[in-house]
């Protein structure tokens, strides 16, 4: 999907609505910015039309009584710098944002702009927010899980692998959340008879060489937290766990649905719906620091079962039938 594409398909779509939504001619022209850190491909762009869709049964209609400017950062942060410099300057009436990164760069830039986040693992450890119930400054939002849900990965893995004795962590290590998922799941190891070590996923160079050298010797797996980073290099990493025969637990289900083995994590639709409440409270007169910082409600677990049988694993009944999504 083109961008160009992406936006006819977002406008568009607010010819669908209701008239009575549609007769808020009058209203001022409301601006809202957004700054995605997870890539400007089909999958995101899809996710964000739900956001724009979840506006509009609010009474948001994209070119009549509000617009959006957009900007993808895709993982890199200068570019993700770049353009939160652009949205603060433009002194929109809001900002939605996701991923700790982009919320990090609009706050750098802006105190007094309204800021709306989801896919944010540790605002309050990002410095963020000053807690979850009371976050105090220009933005609040949804997490993206609780840090406890790092430990589940590894518990997963070794339920559909038993045999692994040592995994990889891909996770950013330049983002609070990196470091805390790898700690989480560092302290979890031990009782799973499991040692973990670290690996970088900020460059696909490196992420090629160090899996590689990883999978040298046998009873190994991966674990791929969640990022930006790992977001935009999700399909190198699911070609290596398939040409190194790694069975690979993953932070979201996109990898998944493109050959990966199981995911376990937030429902991203969700979030973005969430999202577009707050953004309408907020546009409404409500403020930031009044609006607690939420966690998810649904977490959704998905297995390649085709993946599976490539890498010689059979899923237990017990994991399939807790499968939110199965695929055969």
């Amino acid at each position: 999907m083109k961008r160009r594409e992406f936006i006819t398909l977002l406008s568009g779509a607010a010819m669908a609505w209701p008239l009575a939504a549609r007769g808020q001619q009058s209203e001022p022209m409301r601006r809202i910015g957004a700054l995605t850190g997870i890539g400007d491909d089909e999958r995101a762009q899809a996710r964000f039309a739900v956001f724009v869709q979840a506006l509009a049964r609010l009474g948001w209609i994209e070119g009549r009584n509000m617009r959006i400017d957009y900007r993808w950062g895709s993982g890199d942060i200068d570019r993700t710098r770049k353009h939160a410099t652009e949205l603060a300057a433009g002194a929109p009436d809001v900002i939605f944002a996701t991923g700790s990164p982009a919320v990090e760069q609009l706050l750098k830039a802006t105190r007094a702009v309204p800021i709306v986040f989801a896919f944010t693992p540790d605002p309050v450890g990002a410095g963020l927010v000053e807690s979850l119930s009371q976050p105090g400054g220009n933005a609040t939002g949804f997490l993206q899980f609780e840090y406890s849900l790092s430990g589940k990965w590894l518990e997963l893995l070794k339920q559909i692998a038993p045999g692994v004795t040592r995994a990889a962590v891909l996770r950013d290590p330049a983002i609070t959340a990196g470091i805390g998922q790898f700690a989480v799941i560092q302290s979890v190891a031990p009782s799973l008879g499991v040692e973990v070590v670290p690996i970088s996923v900020q460059d696909a160079a490196e992420i090629e060489r160090a899996v590689t050298a990883f999978a040298r010797s046998g009873d190994r797996g991966l674990i791929v937290t969640a990022s930006a980073s790992a977001y935009v290099h999700r399909e190198l990493i699911v070609a290596l766990a398939a040409r190194h025969k790694l069975p690979a637990v993953y932070s979201l289900r996109d990898p998944v649905t493109s050959g990966g083995l199981i995911s376990y994590g937030a429902d991203f639709i969700e979030q973005y719906r969430r999202a577009a409440g707050y953004v309408d409270r907020i546009l409404k007169g409500a403020k930031p620091a009044d609006l607690p910082v939420q966690a998810p409600t649904r977490y959704e677990l998905v297995i390649n079962l085709k993946t599976a049988k490539a890498l010689g694993l059979t899923v237990p009944d017990s994991l399939v039938a807790r499968a939110d999504e199965v695929i055969e």
